[in-house]
C-alpha cells in the first residue's frame, strides 16, 4: 500500500496514463470467451513506460522491460525474477512455471519494450505464456508494433484491443509542471509554448520544465512566463547545428 501511494503521488495522471490503465482494465475484465492480451503503442517519449509502471503498481502486475539483447530465455528469466521464482531448467519448463504462477496469482503481466521481442521473432513465447494461463497481458511498444505483429497471425488474432498513445496537450503540460517543476510557477503562455515545441512528447515537456526551473531559480524568479523567458530556445528534440569555434 505504501509503495502504491508513493507511485500515485509521483506519477502525473496524464491522458496516456489513463489510456494505458483503461487498456489493461479491459483485458482484466474480459469475459472468458474473449482474448485477454492488449497492446498499447505509440512514438518514443509519449510516456508509455511511465504509464505502464503506474498500471503495474496499481494492479500488482508482473512488469518487465525488455532489452535489445534479450533472447527468449532472457525474457523468461526476467519474468521469473519478478515472480520470485528461481529460473532453472529448459525453456519449456520456465514457460510452464510462468503460466502456472500467472494463473494461480491472477495478477496481470506487463511486457514493456515489446518491440525487442518482436524484432527477435520471439513473440510465440509470449503466446505460449498466454495460452498456458489465459491471464491478462499488456504489451507496450513503439508506434509500428501492431503492424509488425501481423507477421504472426495466431498472435495478432489474440489481441483484444490496440490502444494508442495521444500527444501531450496543454492540460498534460500543466500536470507535469505541478509534479516536476514545483519550485517555480510557470505561466500559461510559456506552458503553451513548451507544449507546441514538444510536439506531443511528454519527455520533451519534462526537459523544458527542468530547464525553465533551473533558469528561473538562477535568476531569482519565483514565477516565469514568455516575457521573462525572453529569446531563450525551448527544447524541441532537434540537435543544434554544429558550431565551429
Amino acid at each position: 500500500m505504501t509503495q502504491e501511494m508513493s507511485q500515485v503521488k509521483t506519477t502525473a495522471p496524464l491522458r496516456n496514463v489513463a489510456l494505458c490503465m483503461k487498456a489493461l482494465e479491459r483485458a482484466m475484465n474480459s469475459p472468458d470467451h474473449l482474448p485477454r492480451m492488449v497492446s498499447f503503442s505509440g512514438p518514443s517519449g509519449m510516456g508509455k513506460s511511465m504509464a505502464a509502471s503506474y498500471a503495474a503498481n496499481k494492479y500488482r502486475a508482473y512488469y518487465v522491460e525488455c532489452k535489445s539483447s534479450w533472447t527468449k530465455r532472457a525474457l523468461l528469466e526476467a519474468i521469473m525474477l519478478q515472480m520470485g521464482i528461481p529460473a532453472a531448467g529448459p525453456i519449456y519448463k520456465l514457460t510452464e512455471q510462468i503460466s502456472e504462477q500467472l494463473a494461480l496469482s491472477g495478477r496481470p503481466l506487463i511486457i514493456d519494450e515489446m518491440d525487442h521481442i518482436v524484432n527477435r521473432s520471439a513473440v510465440e513465447i509470449v503466446r505460449d505464456i498466454y495460452e498456458g494461463s489465459k491471464d491478462p497481458i499488456l504489451l507496450i511498444g513503439e508506434e509500428m508494433m501492431p503492424q509488425k505483429l501481423k507477421k504472426w497471425e495466431r498472435f495478432h488474432g489474440r489481441i483484444l484491443e490496440w490502444a494508442y498513445t495521444q500527444p501531450a496537450d496543454m492540460q498534460d503540460a500543466k500536470l507535469l509542471a505541478s509534479f516536476y517543476c514545483r519550485k517555480v510557477k510557470v505561466k500559461d503562455d510559456l506552458l503553451e509554448a513548451v507544449t507546441k515545441a514538444a510536439k506531443g512528447s511528454v519527455r520533451r515537456i519534462c526537459v523544458n520544465l527542468s530547464r525553465i526551473e533551473e533558469e528561473a531559480m538562477g535568476t531569482g524568479l519565483s514565477e516565469i512566463g514568455l516575457k521573462e523567458w525572453g529569446d531563450r530556445q525551448l527544447y524541441t528534440g532537434e540537435a543544434p547545428a554544429r558550431r565551429i569555434i
